[in-house]
């Protein structure tokens, strides 16, 4: 039996743009203590694990390949998928390449995280529970009434409900409750465990995953075959479906780093300047000042600049969408 790191690579960091972009998604940019955030889930899990897959798309998986070899990483096992289908299926993809009993410790590549001790009792407890036949979700213990996180309802190891994001309102009356924390999007199960709760709960995505699965070349999935899969996060396909689900009520400290606000506090910890209104430029040197503004936020690249006010984070995943549809070039 293996404790396999699965490396989930796929996701685009649309609040992020413009640093953000579909040719170098949020988890490849080197801002974090010149790491980046694929790298450094890599480091932190490598004592915990003892194998890696990436499972990653055709349009980044080079980037995995440089970021491990800047690490000195050589031995991995990759899925490269043709078109993006969520994260039940790639998950499905890589329960199909592990042996049944086999651990998964399944990860997002896009997360800050305090790998220290709690981090490490968090991860130990998961795998003994996965060990037992459970499926086990991390649950991370709210320190604000975050409204861009979706929520776990827990009773000691056992959760009542899943929750998505909250409104403001909600999301304080769930820190006053205290049993309510943050859905960390990490996961824990043998592999046959989660294969088997998916061809019980979404049959079509399982025999259509592992048609794709199965068909692939040098690693590669074949496009035509990778359309028919549903296209479903593991959340909604498993997790709100399983009774075999268990939550490690977790203390480490986490960021899905999903937004400006996110980075923009991470900066700010690591010494980056702000002016006295709590003011932020990030990607250029020109001398710039903030007239009658506080906490906002500039972000300048070779091709774009964003304006944006703290406290309004979430609404450049807006400015993305629309972009996509008028300005593709600059996604």
């Amino acid at each position: 039996m293996k404790i396999i790191n699965v490396l989930l690579s796929g996701g685009v960091g649309s609040r992020l743009w413009p640093l953000s972009r579909k040719s170098r998604p949020k988890q490849y940019l080197p801002i974090f203590e010149k790491q980046t955030l694929f790298q450094k889930t890599v480091i932190r899990n490598q004592r915990l694990t003892n194998q890696i897959f990436v499972v990653g798309n055709c349009d980044n998986y080079q980037l995995s390949r440089a970021d491990l070899g800047n690490l000195g990483v050589t031995q991995y096992q990759e899925i490269i998928e043709a078109c993006p289908r969520n994260t039940a299926a790639a998950i499905a993809f890589a329960a199909f390449q592990a042996s049944l009993q086999d651990i998964l410790f399944v990860t997002p590549s896009d997360q800050l995280i305090d790998a220290n001790e709690d981090y490490r009792l968090s991860v130990s407890r998961a795998i003994q529970l996965a060990k037992d036949g459970f499926i086990v979700t991390f649950g991370l213990k709210p320190t604000k009434p975050e409204t861009g996180y979706g929520y776990i309802e827990a009773q000691g190891e056992d959760v009542k409900s899943f929750r998505e994001k909250p409104n403001l309102e909600t999301a304080e009356n769930f820190l006053k409750n205290g049993n309510f924390f943050w859905n960390s999007g990490m996961f824990c199960f043998q592999a046959g465990v989660y294969l088997e709760e998916l061809l019980k709960l979404q049959p079509e995505l399982f025999h259509a995953s592992k048609k794709a699965f199965e068909s692939a070349i040098n690693g590669i999935l074949d496009y035509e075959l990778s359309m028919q899969i549903p296209s479903i996060s593991v959340d909604y396909a498993v997790m709100e479906k399983t009774n075999k689900i268990k939550v490690v009520s977790s203390l480490f400290s986490w960021s899905d780093m999903g937004s400006f606000e996110s980075i923009y506090e991470y900066l700010k910890k690591e010494g980056h300047p702000i002016d006295e209104s709590g003011n932020m430029v990030i990607g250029t040197t020109i001398y710039t000042e903030f007239v009658g503004m506080a906490n906002t936020i500039l972000i300048q690249t070779p091709d774009a600049i964003l304006v944006l006010s703290k406290d309004r984070a979430q609404d450049v995943k807006k400015v993305y969408e629309q972009l996509q549809i008028e300005k593709p070039e600059l996604v």
